[in-house]
């Protein structure tokens, strides 16, 4: 093995890995009301649909495609509706309905943690929910 070539072949594989990175990375501005653009290549590649999940990580923001899970309340859903004497086109209008409910209350529910998390109001606490013993 010649370690002339081996050199070279690692510069080589260096400049590939520089080129690759600098051809995913974009320089993307924030507008006055914080909003970015995702460049079409990245949301072409991500396949994103109207709803991305941002998370922060190692002091980075990280946007990644939102993956939804069947809803976990769907069979609770569903049996609810039935108990309640629905079926054929009533229940599937009334469990869109209360499927679009759950998605609202979540949605709070997550705002509402994030205020909190942000210091800007403070949590409740057992005795706040559920009152006290005494």
């Amino acid at each position: 093995m010649n370690l002339a070539y081996t050199i070279k072949e690692a510069i080589n594989m260096s400049t590939i890995n520089m080129e690759r990175d600098i051809m995913d990375r974009k320089i993307i501005s924030v507008s006055k009301k914080r909003q970015i653009t995702i460049p079409l290549q990245f949301y072409k590649h991500l396949e994103l649909g109207s709803e991305v999940e941002c998370s922060l990580e190692d002091g980075k923001i990280v946007i990644q495609p939102l993956h939804r899970e069947p809803s976990e309340f769907s069979v609770e859903i569903l049996e609810d509706l039935v108990s309640q004497g629905y079926s054929g086109d009533e229940l599937v209008k009334q469990f869109k309905i209360q499927s679009k409910n759950i998605k609202k209350a979540v949605t709070n529910m997550l705002e509402e943690a994030d205020v909190i998390a942000a210091g800007e109001k403070s949590s409740a606490n057992f005795d706040d929910i559920f009152g006290s013993e005494d």
